[in-house]
């Protein structure tokens, strides 16, 4: 019987939370739950193979489509205010995962986020009261999210690395994270994070070739959807001898958005 299932992203602070639940559970009660957003580093993907070799935990991979899809769907660029990939690639198939397997084996389980206090204001504000070792509804945990049925159902959350810092989290994987970590990238989940900050997709496209493909990828959308993936405005023109540029029309006038340093979707990184 399955007692605790952890969503996973190829990030650290989940993965901590999956080398944690190996200390309370065996691994044949823990399921890591992959939500494949099809728009990951090559390096991420191998990365979800080794945790299944470093842990031997049964590591589930879902998908309910993908990022460019949705942004042809909703002809816009996810952002902080609207998160739909984040909604619909992850959260809705974490709902129906949860709730098949709570009925499938007739019992509840513990599902366990790597979200930390640290991480943001917000999240500092909206976690201020919660200990790592609290279980929670899911209703009672993010009320606009997830649905009163799994509470009925026998699901819970745990927010075990709620109060660790970063320098704790790394500390504790030691040189089981995903390699990205040691390329520079502070978060790796989505490659890049379109909702994220414009200095992190700069960094993304200018990195690799996989970078580079996903950049062509981005401008192909820019220019379907004409918009630009780019939100800030401060100082773009230090960016064109990097080619990082995506500019578009709008009523005529060049949009030539630049780059600021902001953090990527945090969802997608627990």
């Amino acid at each position: 019987m399955i007692k605790c299932v952890v969503p996973i992203s190829g990030g650290k602070d989940s993965q901590a939370c999956l080398k944690l639940a190996l200390r309370q559970f065996d691994k044949t009660e823990i399921i890591g739950l992959f939500c494949d957003t099809k728009f990951e580093h090559p390096l991420t993907y191998a990365h979800i193979e080794r945790m299944r070799e470093m842990y031997g935990v049964d590591i589930r991979v879902v998908n309910g489509g993908d990022v460019p899809t949705l942004v042809r769907k909703y002809k816009r660029f996810p952002s902080d205010a609207a998160r739909f990939c984040t909604d619909e690639l992850k959260i809705k198939l974490g709902k129906v995962f949860y709730a098949e397997l709570a009925k499938s084996q007739g019992a509840g389980f513990e599902v366990w986020y790597g979200m930390r206090r640290a991480e943001s204001h917000q999240r500092e504000k909206r976690y201020s009261g919660t200990v790592c070792d609290e279980v929670m509804p899911p209703h009672l945990f993010m009320p606009s999210k997830y649905p009163l049925y799994l509470d009925k159902l026998g699901v819970s959350i745990r927010l075990p690395i709620v109060d660790w810092s970063t320098s704790d989290v790394f500390e504790f994987m030691g040189d089981e994270l995903n390699p990205l970590y040691s390329q520079g990238f502070d978060r790796v989940g989505c490659f890049p994070c379109l909702a994220g900050g414009d200095y992190w997709k700069a960094k993304a496209f200018g990195h690799d070739d996989f970078g580079k493909s996903q950049r062509i990828t981005v401008v192909q959308l820019a220019t379907e959807i004409k918009k630009n993936v780019f939100v800030s405005k401060s100082y773009g023109s230090k960016l064109e001898n990097l080619d990082l540029m995506v500019q578009t029309k709008r009523k005529g006038k060049a949009l030539q958005d630049d780059l600021f340093d902001a953090p990527p979707c945090m969802m997608c990184q627990i």
